[in-house]
């Protein structure tokens, strides 16, 4: 590989660490947004865990769940690209 190309690629994995300490930003986020909605969700009474309320909040972790899930593989995949890359420069 030449060294016109190298840079580029050290260019690119640059964007990527930037892009990288956004998606944890963003990760940290979700993840305290979904705890809320799981504390929120434990401290409903017993009396009205079986209604709609319940029922809505129980869906809404889920979801929050399944984001956060989601956006955990695609911040390892990030890693891993980058990875991929500085294997690629050496």
């Amino acid at each position: 590989m030449n060294v016109q190309r190298r840079k580029r690629i050290a260019a690119v994995i640059n964007e990527l660490g930037a892009i990288s300490e956004k998606m944890e930003s963003i990760l940290n986020e979700l993840e305290g947004i979904k705890n809320e909605e799981e504390e929120y969700l434990d401290n409903i009474p017993e009396n009205l865990q079986g209604s709609e309320r319940y029922t809505n909040t129980e869906e809404t972790v889920d979801n929050l769940n399944t984001a956060y899930d989601m956006w955990q593989e695609a911040f390892d995949s990030l890693d891993d690209i980058t990875t991929a890359l500085e294997e690629a420069m050496a």
